[in-house]
């Protein structure tokens, strides 16, 4: 496994249940370019990766916290000015990950800021209510930040799967 591969899971288990990256028995991941028709690529690269690993049943829900943790990401990961990097590689990163009975989606990016969920009852204000969202549809969540040379932080969520009847 690369270096890239253990430095996504090594921060993340932090925050997990104790799940052994060893026993990972799927991973895949897309780099996710900073404009708003990344939330549909997450999608499609969601929809395609679940479909390999037969938890297409799983996909509208999974689809949803995926769809809220890249906007997230994007909407407040991104500084204003960071078109001007072109060559950078891609600020946010969509990780997929199966265990046996977990699936974790994990997206990273490049603020360090906490991830925030309003309370809030004005419901033209987006902000804040996409987590409620991801806190609802998941078993659980968290986030923390990432150290050494990549910086910013990881968001996940986790979902618990049925082991397949054989």
């Amino acid at each position: 496994m690369g270096t890239n591969g253990s430095t996504m899971l090594e921060p993340l288990r932090q925050g997990l249940p104790p799940l052994d990256p060893a026993a990972v028995s799927d991973a895949a991941s897309c780099a996710l370019p900073a404009r708003y028709e990344a939330v549909r690529d997450a999608r499609q690269f969601t929809r395609r990766t679940l479909d390999q690993w037969d938890l297409g049943e799983r996909f509208d829900d999974v689809c949803l916290v995926v769809s809220e943790l890249v906007t997230n990401a994007l909407r407040h990961a991104l500084p204003a000015n960071h078109a001007r990097v072109p060559e950078q590689q891609p600020p946010v990163r969509l990780h997929l990950m199966r265990w046996t009975e977990r699936l974790v989606c994990a997206v990273r990016d490049p603020s360090k800021e906490s991830p925030v969920a309003r309370e809030t009852d004005d419901f033209s204000a987006e902000s804040g209510r996409g987590l409620f969202l991801v806190d609802s549809f998941s078993d659980s969540w968290g986030w923390h930040p990432l150290a050494g040379t990549l910086g910013g932080k990881v968001v996940w969520a986790l979902f618990r799967l049925h082991p397949c009847a054989e």
